[in-house]
């Protein structure tokens, strides 16, 4: 009785292993590393990042129950972003988070094989993350913030605004292919229009400050600031010089006008780190970055702030009002 009491027990014991190590397995504790490009003070980087993780709980992955979060803070610094890189890499996590070309970049240089998610990436091809955006065909996949056409409607925009406007200064960030890839969109439209073009390369606070002071000496002036981690971190800055000296800006981002500038067009940031963790849950649940499509935004919004529109002594023209996602008064 008692080896025919063991037998059974033990058959009972292994029926229920396969249950067992199941449960196991659903409740195994994965890792997700997140590069950000800004620092964590910033407080549009801290919005995004908590659409993103309210995005990965609404899918039912609960901090600390079944995912763990490394965070890194590029913090704009180029030596820093491959530092953390390589540390969130040997960390061996289930999937990377990567935040614009300036986290990606460093990211796929050293590893082939930990999958990586980018956000607010403007040319993964040309940047040689992924091999088409239908087929990534690697370890990356992700979204697209821009193509660079878009930039040429930055320049629209602001003469749409104010047509005297025939000098225009283009903020960019010299360090990643971003900033030659916006510019170079600007310059196939601004004759046609009849605008002259100054690059002035992000740096720091004093340097940008000296550079727009002496490029606003002269009338008619403008600027532009294309898409970077960096313009976003020096935004307040930026908007307070361009106030300063009177100039129409044209931004890349909705915070910029609601902190305070003119107009912006472009998709939804926020929006793009919720659809990240979309592509984070599906690489934590099995499939592969190679087989995931680059995604677009699927939107693109126009923001107008009223009050600076005044402020320049600039009447916003109705059919521009009309067109307006947002109008800021």
């Amino acid at each position: 009785m008692k080896r025919r009491s063991f037998i059974v027990l033990l058959g009972g014991a292994a029926a229920g292993w396969p249950l067992a190590m199941r449960a196991q397995q659903r409740e195994k504790m994965r890792r997700v590393g997140v590069l950000m490009a800004q620092p964590s003070d910033d407080s549009e980087t801290q919005s995004r990042l908590g659409a993103f993780l309210q995005a990965l709980q609404q899918l039912g992955w609960s901090i600390g129950d079944n995912v763990r979060i490394e965070y890194r803070w590029g913090a704009n610094e180029p030596d820093r972003a491959r530092q953390y890189a390589q540390e969130l890499i040997a960390l061996a996590p289930d999937v990377i988070l990567a935040s614009s070309s300036a986290s990606t970049a460093p990211l796929v240089q050293s590893t082939r094989t930990v999958p990586i998610v980018f956000v607010l990436v403007a040319d993964p091809v040309g940047a040689g993350y992924v091999n088409s955006l239908a087929r990534p065909g690697r370890n990356a996949t992700g979204f697209t913030a821009f193509e660079y056409g878009i930039a040429a409607k930055w320049l629209e925009l602001l003469k749409e605004l104010a047509p005297r406007v025939t000098r225009v200064a283009v903020i960019r960030d010299p360090t990643i292919a971003a900033g030659t890839g916006f510019f170079g969109a600007i310059q196939s439209v601004a004759p046609s229009i009849g605008v002259e073009l100054t690059p002035l390369g992000l740096s720091e606070p004093a340097e940008i400050e000296q550079a727009i002071a002496a490029f606003a000496r002269s009338g008619n002036s403008g600027l532009i600031v294309t898409g970077s981690p960096l313009a976003t971190f020096r935004r307040n800055l930026i908007i307070t010089l361009a106030a300063r000296y009177k100039l129409p800006a044209a931004y890349f981002e909705r915070v910029f006008v609601t902190d305070g500038g003119l107009i912006s067009y472009g998709p939804n940031f926020v929006d793009q780190y919720r659809r990240g963790a979309g592509y984070v849950d599906r690489i934590l649940r099995g499939e592969k970055p190679a087989d995931l499509p680059v995604q677009a935004p699927t939107k693109y919004e126009t923001v107008i702030n009223l009050k600076t529109a005044k402020a320049l002594g600039i009447d916003v023209p109705v059919t521009l009002l009309a067109r307006a996602d947002e109008v800021i008064e």
